[in-house]
């Protein structure tokens, strides 16, 4: 069945993924209208966030930033199909890293890289990364369930240099590399909500107390890496630039969570410039209300609330 699925799937979204950009976006506005118009998608999710995130605004400024995200959602979509065929000379046009050399004095220092982000603007195009800072690049994925589709994506997020591998082997992977004396550079997008018994830390973000993840501070400290942020800021439809901001070369000397309240406060900082362009439709403070069930049911001693 898995099989089938794809062989009817696959020719028609590589088919879309060959239309030129101008084309593809008059797809994303049929599909948008289906979407926001007709099926209402996750639209109680997207405005719940809102409230919650931006309590000063009123009902019109939040629809309308609700229509807007509900738009450049459809788009990141596209973009995302048409990362199947995308050349590195079209991609290097739209997706421009504007300080490239903050992460390239590191790598010319053999320092290993934590690369935090945030699901703002086009994340997907973070693929392209290596193309710009040539160093040995991993980003973790989720194991899609169709071994067949699994195999594309994969191939797809390798195709500019990025190498994968399975979230659940984040920490072997870079214990293997440290081993082997491998630099490298490992892409985590740390915004999302993890799972209460994970949880090791609660923090304020967007004015909402939620658990945070704190993974990426743990692996800059235990592996001595330097910790550098990247925001994404999108200019117009189809085009992007990225910023690198660096959050500490010196892992060690900072407190527990330091690392990890300078990642919030930066992605704060960035969704209010443009929030029409973070993913609302996630989930992300699901967990406001549960923590004292985390506290009473998950949290050993060493577990930290802000």
């Amino acid at each position: 069945m898995g099989f089938l699925l794809f062989i009817i799937v696959y020719p028609l979204v590589w088919m879309i993924s060959r239309l030129p950009m101008r084309v593809l976006y008059i797809v994303s506005d049929f599909f948008f209208f289906l979407i926001f118009y007709v099926f209402n998608y996750r639209k109680k999710v997207v405005m719940q966030n809102l409230t919650l995130a931006f309590p000063e605004k009123d009902e019109k400024e939040k629809r309308g930033i609700m229509k807007a995200f509900f738009k450049h959602f459809i788009d990141i979509m596209i973009e995302s199909v048409k990362g199947l065929s995308i050349s590195e000379k079209e991609m290097q046009r739209r997706y421009v890293f504007k300080n490239p050399e903050l992460v390239k004095k590191y790598v010319a220092e053999e320092r290993s890289i934590t690369m935090v982000g945030a699901h703002q603007a086009n994340w997907e195009w973070s693929i392209s990364m290596p193309l710009w800072v040539k160093v040995n690049s991993y980003a973790a994925y989720t194991k899609l369930a169709n071994p067949y589709f699994e195999k594309v994506v994969k191939r797809m997020r390798e195709k500019f240099g990025f190498i994968g591998y399975k979230t659940t082997n984040t920490i072997k992977n870079i214990q293997n590399n440290f081993k082997n004396g491998t630099q490298g550079l490992y892409l985590l997008l740390s915004d999302q909500s993890p799972q209460l018994p994970k949880t090791y830390y609660w923090s304020s973000f967007m004015g909402v107390n939620v658990p945070v993840h704190t993974g990426a501070e743990v692996l800059a400290k235990r592996f001595d890496m330097v910790i550098i942020n990247y925001s994404v800021t999108k200019v117009k439809r189809g085009y992007f630039e990225v910023d690198f901001e660096l959050i500490s070369d010196q892992p060690k000397d900072h407190e527990n969570f330091e690392l990890t309240e300078k990642y919030l406060r930066i992605t704060e900082r960035n969704i209010k410039k443009q929030p029409e362009y973070y993913l609302w439709s996630h989930r992300r403070f699901k967990h406001r209300d549960s923590y004292q069930e985390w506290k009473e049911n998950f949290a050993p001693k060493n577990k930290t609330k802000k």
